[in-house]
């Protein structure tokens, strides 16, 4: 035994699911708080004691692997070199000694696919693997993959799932049960009879305000707009109506439809385009209004008056040149001027303060859909003297600049010490937070998803009653949101009842199978999901490290590929001697026709590789403002000029069949041997200035030589201004500010 039990006590349906699921695949689906880690440690240490081998939990985010690997720490006798948590911020070779060296291991699924694929770590000797999150174990998620590999290679497999909103359909609950070989469903709910003593009872209020004349005044002119961008669509037979109530799933339909409709050469509907590109920024501009308040909606009717005067959108422009627009920008203005907001900002405020004032050391997190608002609230809440921080993801948004993990760890270590009483968060803070005792939860607008809904209602009510208040601008967007979200979570409970109903009754039917007639049935062994095996016939494929993230190499393991990674110098995929495979989503192959890489790369791989193969994968027409002919032309040029066969794929798993038959053909029906080729000589003086300038952003080889000839020196070209950057052929505005950027940012460390 190495779980302590002295420690810990469990409660009886922990107890009750950790002995139905200690041997069989589960789905566990239980409220936020309510013990699932706990019932995994349970099972964990039932497994190893048992069967040896190793635990690997995963977890979606490096603080949620690094906080299991606390709880493991805590609560199992083992030494500490024995758990450990793999990301990818280890070295691949400091991974593989960690997996070798550990009984318990918590890691990021990215992580994992990337060292399954490389053949880094064997899941051979796993005994428990436990998805966290398991509601993302669909479509492309690494989830998926690390199942299949894990089934089919464990000698004794078990996984357990684990969740508090698997999802709001049947159809994507039955999926996350094929992909994960679950067998069995457990469920609980707070009405749940043996749970019921244990919740603590969230209270969840609904708060409607209502918006001021200006707002509705503002709201009517961009609705007029709307319904005039959307009639010509309606007239043309896109959609059944041009009400400005439309559904903004439809208006996105209609530009995919019509994105088909001119790569097929259905130049008739381009006019089209225009209307549709107004209706999405018009159906943005009310949701911001409506939702968020007029300094949203300014902030992004400035940045489309941007956009019209620089040409980069002709829908801008037009919008902004029409009166009403400019009427509704004119009011914006005007509320801006009296200090008018929307009114669910005061709200909030009178919400956070009666909390503060009713518990000393209250805890208050407030979720919100968009950064730019959760920037406005902390920054207000501070003023008024509450101490609030903001808590977003990794990615930076222009100015905005991202939280690293280290940070976001940080963040929430200061939050539970309390540091400070409010955290004002965007989505990344719904999933995983292991905030003990917040006391308010507010969602500033409602989320039209259950499993957001769920994941945000969860932050409180774990340790002792709590409340949950939703902030809705009455008929507007905010309660449509609010209801199809409440249906959608109806809708889910039902959906897993009866797939749980249907797992029990294609158990039993499988079981009764094997029993003789007229004699006593005998205990079956386990039965394990069936997987289509992979081809053994030991093609070896060179990949691109930069290619993991593709989802090509992972498939192509699947179909019995040796993939050998490596930081190619040429291509993509090498299959022989002379055969390399440059692949290129639609998106990627459009902008190396816009900034010149295209036929340097090719250049550079034939020169290296006499039967070159690139493969496009996924749409090529209408993804970007470019005309269909630029795109025929280039393929020509490719196919005619360079001779380099081009096929194209739907997604990367027919990408990787593609590449395994090219490697089989060569490999298996001519003997070729798989060499790499195109290794990088040693570079002269002139090759090394233009390397170092191809690291600028946005800098291809063809600019590199261009900035060099002009300024006559790397110095040179590394102090230029902007006006100074902007003089030579190829650099924009844009271009030669990320340059500057780039070059005079301070480096902070990630």
């Amino acid at each position: 035994m190495y779980l302590r039990r002295e420690l810990i006590q469990p409660r009886v349906y922990q107890e009750v699911i950790y002995a139905r699921c200690k041997e069989r695949n589960c789905l566990v689906v239980l409220p936020t708080g309510l013990g699932k880690t706990l019932i995994a440690m349970l099972i964990a240490d039932y497994r190893l004691s048992k069967y040896g081998g190793k635990v690997l939990m995963l977890a979606p985010t490096k603080p949620l692997a690094l906080q299991h690997r606390e709880s493991f720490l805590r609560l199992f006798n083992l030494p500490e070199e024995a758990i450990n948590t793999l990301t990818g911020e280890l070295s691949p070779e400091k991974r593989r000694e960690v997996w070798r060296r550990s009984k318990i291991i918590t890691a990021t699924p990215q992580t994992v696919e990337n060292d399954l694929v490389t053949g880094r770590i064997d899941l051979g000797e796993v005994s428990l693997l436990v998805f966290d999150e398991a509601h993302r174990a669909v479509g492309n998620y690494a989830y998926v993959y690390i199942a299949k590999e894990y089934l089919r290679s464990a000698r004794n497999p078990l996984v357990l799932g684990l969740t508090a909103s698997p999802g709001g359909t049947e159809e994507k609950i039955r999926e996350i049960l094929k992909n994960l070989g679950i067998e069995h469903v457990e469920v609980r709910t707070e009405r749940s009879p043996d749970v019921r003593p244990y919740v603590q009872g969230v209270k969840v209020e609904w708060v409607k305000v209502e918006l001021p004349d200006l707002y509705k005044d503002v709201r009517k002119l961009l609705r007029e707009l709307l319904k005039d961008s959307l009639k010509p669509l309606k007239e043309a037979g896109m959609i059944e109506s041009y009400s400005p109530d439309v559904p903004k799933k439809v208006i996105l339909e209609v530009g995919s439809r019509l994105n088909r409709e001119l790569a097929s050469g259905n130049y008739s509907l381009a006019r089209l385009r225009i209307y549709q590109a107004m209706a999405m920024k018009l159906y943005h501009a009310i949701e911001l209004l409506e939702t968020q308040g007029l300094s949203a909606l300014r902030a992004y009717l400035k940045k489309l008056i941007e956009e019209g005067k620089k040409g980069r959108t002709k829908s801008a422009r037009i919008l902004m040149e029409d009166t009403r627009m400019r009427k509704a920008l004119a009011l914006v203005v005007q509320a801006s001027e009296l200090g008018l907001d929307h009114p669910k900002m005061e709200k909030l405020f009178e919400l956070v303060r009666a909390q503060l004032e009713a518990k000393e050391n209250a805890k208050v997190i407030v979720f919100t859909n968009y950064r730019e608002t959760s920037k406005r609230l902390a920054t207000e809440l501070n003023a008024m003297g509450i101490k609030a921080v903001r808590f977003v993801g990794q990615a930076s948004r222009g100015k905005d600049k991202g939280m690293n993990q280290k940070k976001q760890k940080e963040i929430l270590e200061l939050f539970s010490a309390g540091a400070f009483p409010v955290l004002v968060a965007t989505s990344v803070g719904e999933e995983g937070l292991d905030v003990p005792e917040v006391d308010l939860v507010v969602f500033y607008e409602p989320v039209p998803s259950a499993i957001r809904s769920i994941q945000r209602r969860g932050r409180t009510g774990r340790h002792r009653p709590g409340r949950v208040v939703v902030l809705m601008a009455r008929g507007t967007r905010d309660e449509a949101y609010y209801w199809s979200s409440r249906r959608k979570e109806e809708g889910m409970f039902e959906a897993l009842k009866r797939v749980s109903e249907m797992v029990k009754r294609e158990k039993q039917a499988s079981l009764t199978s094997f029993v003789k007639p007229k004699e006593a049935p005998k205990e079956e062994p386990k039965e394990a999901p069936v997987f289509e095996k992979p081809d053994k016939r030991g093609v070896t494929v060179y990949v691109d490290s930069r290619e993991l993230k593709s989802g090509v190499p992972k498939f192509l393991k699947e179909l019995g590929a040796e993939v050998v990674v490596k930081t190619l110098d040429v291509g993509d995929y090498v299959v022989a001697d002379d055969v390399a495979i440059e692949r290129k989503s639609g998106n990627d192959f459009i902008q190396s026709i816009i900034d010149g890489r295209l036929f340097e790369q090719m250049g550079r791989l034939r020169e290296a590789y006499p039967r070159a193969v690139v493969i496009v994968e996924g749409e090529l027409y209408g993804v970007r403002n470019v005309h269909p002919n630029a795109i025929r032309g280039a393929l020509a040029a490719l196919a005619v000029d360079w001779g380099v066969p081009i096929l194209f794929s739907r997604d990367a798993k027919e990408t990787a069949s593609f590449i395994h038959l090219i490697a089989r053909r060569e490999q298996e029906e001519k003997r070729r041997e798989v060499s790499l080729r195109g290794e990088k000589k040693a570079l002269t003086l002139a090759g090394r200035q233009r390397l170092i300038v191809e690291g600028l952003p946005n800098v291809s080889a063809t600019l590199a030589k261009r900035l060099l000839k002009h300024f006559g020196s790397v110095e040179r070209v590394f102090t230029a201004t902007e006006e100074e950057l902007m003089e030579v052929e190829g650099i924009g505005e844009k271009k030669a500010r990320e340059i500057r950027k780039v070059i005079t940012a301070p480096y902070e460390e990630e």
